[in-house]
């Protein structure tokens, strides 16, 4: 089956607390000045604004233990927060995410109803994206009637006015009604190749989507239009993104593209239902000199593993009659999307002769902390592969680690080998659950390509 929307933690089976018994109230901040439990609007202050995201926060039972949980919501995406304490003395909530070396830490109003705090992501070893957080709940009708599974979410972008000139001409722009275009072909300063925008408007001027690029998926995007007024917006832990553009008279949209507090770039989007990008398949080669007919020579890379000592890849207990040698990082989205995956895909093909190697690309440098994190990358997906530190998330440096390849253009990058070692396809990037009929075409070729290297002879 295709993933759909990830929760990106496994948690075992939830009651909802509806009324906590004083005692319970008392432990988990029923007192003045703990959260609400229920829907909030969240958002990160960025350069270009507000970034906002839905948020939900609940007390709930844990084998008889109450205990809180928190959920982000972007559109249908429903994504689980691991860790979540909150100190009553302090009236501080932490939301963890230690999967991505990520943290929300936030103070809690005395009536409950308003959070401020901050966003902490390592982006290195010592660098870190920080920004302003804040929260507000969300008084939703008929709260107390709300399911486990069906609850109510909080706005997320605020309506607003729209621009009353074109930004470039002066001319008036022209107040229309007409439904969004659902497939746009978007251009970036900093990418060669044009993205492919997939845009779905809804009741009540909500729009939901996501973009393509040669480098992977945007994830889940939400957000509304006012006219001619686009916001679209992303917080899944790792990234944070804000997509905020005008619609011009000619039908074009004129934007701006804000990444965390360190990104921010124009962008321009043509309306095209025929665009797409190039193929995957053809985006990154072997590296100059090495024969795609011989055996990928393996013996001089190797790599420390998670639970033991260094392992050079040509060791035949890696491999089977297929193999598929995975370049990722565990901060990456995409490759957290594809892990899950490359999961089912192990455990179906395994007594069938596939074989998968993992390759991480780490931030931090330091050894023992980049290990910990694929770890829990590891336990997070229940992986029963072999993963090794392979270098560093830099992609220059990463190829370098891995000097097989022209480039090392995405993570994730994905090497299908045959059961002789002789690479026979390469696919950079990938096509997340986002992505709907893209991600499951791009499931159905991965089949494909195992099913026939697993029924070939050697």
């Amino acid at each position: 089956m295709l993933l759909t929307a990830l929760l990106l933690f496994a948690t075992p089976q939830v009651v909802e607390v509806k009324s906590p018994a004083a005692s319970t109230m008392d432990l988990f901040g029923g007192k003045p000045g703990s959260p609400q439990r229920g829907p909030w609007r969240a958002w990160l202050d960025s350069p270009g604004g507000e970034l906002p995201f839905g948020l939900e926060v609940r007390v709930e039972v844990y084998t008889k233990e109450p205990r809180w949980t928190a959920i982000l919501l972007n559109g249908e995406e429903r994504i689980v927060v691991p860790a979540v304490s909150w100190d009553a003395s302090e009236r501080r909530l932490e939301l963890d995410m230690p999967h991505y070396d990520a943290r929300i830490t936030a103070t809690v109003s005395a009536d409950g109803k308003q959070m401020d705090g901050h966003w902490r992501k390592r982006q290195g070893l010592a660098r870190w994206t920080d920004m302003p957080f804040h929260a507000r709940f969300y008084d939703a009708p008929n709260d107390a009637e709300i399911g486990l599974l069906e609850r109510v979410q909080a706005p997320r972008f605020l309506p607003a006015e729209t621009l009353s000139t074109d930004a470039a001409s002066g001319a008036a722009v022209v107040t229309t009604r007409a439904p969004l275009a659902q497939r746009w072909r978007l251009e970036f300063p900093s990418s060669p190749d044009p993205a492919v925008g997939i845009f779905k408007q809804g009741p009540n001027n909500l729009v939901t989507g996501t973009i393509l690029t040669t480098l992977g998926d945007y994830r889940f995007l939400a957000g509304r239009r006012d006219n001619t007024h686009l916001r679209l917006s992303c917080f899944d832990g790792a990234h944070a993104f804000l997509f905020d553009a005008q619609l011009q008279n000619d039908g074009v949209l004129v934007g701006m593209f804000y990444s965390s507090d360190r990104w921010q770039e124009n962008w321009v989007g043509t309306a095209d239902a025929d665009v797409a990008l190039p193929d995957a398949f053809a985006e990154v080669q072997l590296a100059p000199g090495l024969d795609p007919a011989a055996p990928l020579p393996l013996k001089s890379l190797s790599y420390p593993s998670l639970d033991g000592p260094a392992r050079t890849l040509d060791d035949p207990e890696l491999h089977g009659k297929a193999t598929i040698i995975s370049l990722f990082g565990s901060w990456c989205p995409n490759c957290n999307d594809e892990a899950a995956l490359w999961a089912e895909l192990y455990e179906l093909y395994y007594p069938r002769g596939l074989r998968i190697i993992g390759l991480g690309f780490e931030l931090s440098g330091e050894v023992e902390r980049d290990k910990k994190q694929l770890l829990r990358f590891r336990e997070r997906w229940n992986l029963s592969y072999p993963i090794f530190l392979a270098g560093s998330a830099d992609k220059e440096k990463a190829q370098l680690a891995f000097p097989l390849l022209t480039q090392v253009k995405s993570f994730p990058t994905a090497l299908f080998l045959d059961g002789s070692g002789r690479v026979r396809a390469i696919h950079s990037g990938f096509a997340g659950p986002a992505t709907g009929q893209t991600g499951a075409r791009l499931r159905a070729r991965y089949v494909e390509l195992i099913e026939l290297l697993l029924a070939e002879e050697k």
